[in-house]
């Protein structure tokens, strides 16, 4: 069933279930859209839909074709405000949706008609898919910890294989396009045997060629707030 979800895009970024992310507000419209979300009353869903921008910083005129049609709501978690009005956030990832179009007009941020997706069925197998990803995010962060003579300090990563899939796919260094096929597979199964191919890649690209294009620190991965 469609729903309508405010939506705040994001340059560069994909959010994933159970990670966590912080956000510094000082756009008007979006501090307009926080201003909405704190005063729902009490008991409601405070969130937002985070979707990948395709390319750049900023949504043109063509909202739909400009951002990837796959998102996760961000659930509103901490907000502390400015005396001048903007916000510091503190969000975490939960459901993942369908962008299916996107309203301008209403509000001074976009808003858009999504489609929730499904939870991910079980697929037998998952078990050791998610051993032989643990195993490999392991050599990629000893790996990437290499080339600044630190030691491998390996985030302590879920058991469960879904949220494990969603951890490594935050977790390392991607392009967009690794990151937002990882937030769209259909299944648990898929996600994990795309990190498996990813991590080797990863892995060997660091090791020959001795860079690695964000700081090892980075690598760590943000759980989910209780």
């Amino acid at each position: 069933m469609a729903e309508a979800l405010p939506l705040f895009p994001l340059g560069h970024t994909v959010l994933f279930p159970g990670v966590v992310l912080p956000l510094h507000v000082f756009e008007e419209r979006y501090r307009e859209l926080v201003r909405t979300l704190v005063e729902l009353p009490e008991g409601s869903r405070r969130r937002f839909g985070v979707v990948a921008i395709r390319q750049g910083w900023e949504v043109g005129e063509d909202a739909v074709s400009a951002l990837h049609d796959v998102g996760c709501a961000a659930e509103l978690r901490r907000v502390s405000r400015y005396p001048d009005g903007r916000y510091d956030i503190v969000t975490v990832g939960t459901d993942r949706f369908r962008l299916r179009s996107v309203d301008r007009a209403s509000r001074p941020y976009l808003v858009g008609t999504v489609e929730w997706l499904p939870p991910e069925p079980p697929s037998s197998g998952e078990s050791g898919l998610a051993a032989g990803v643990r195993m490999l995010f392991g050599e990629y962060a000893g790996a990437a910890a290499g080339l600044q003579a630190a030691s491998a300090d390996v985030p302590e990563l879920p058991d469960d294989p879904t949220e494990l899939s969603y951890a490594v796919a935050a977790g390392a260094v991607l392009t967009l396009e690794d990151r937002q096929a990882l937030l769209a597979a259909e299944t648990t199964r898929a996600r994990l045997r795309a990190e498996l191919r990813l991590l080797k890649r990863e892995t060997t690209m660091v090791r020959r060629l001795h860079a690695l294009p964000v700081p090892i620190g980075e690598l760590q991965v943000s759980q989910s707030l209780s």
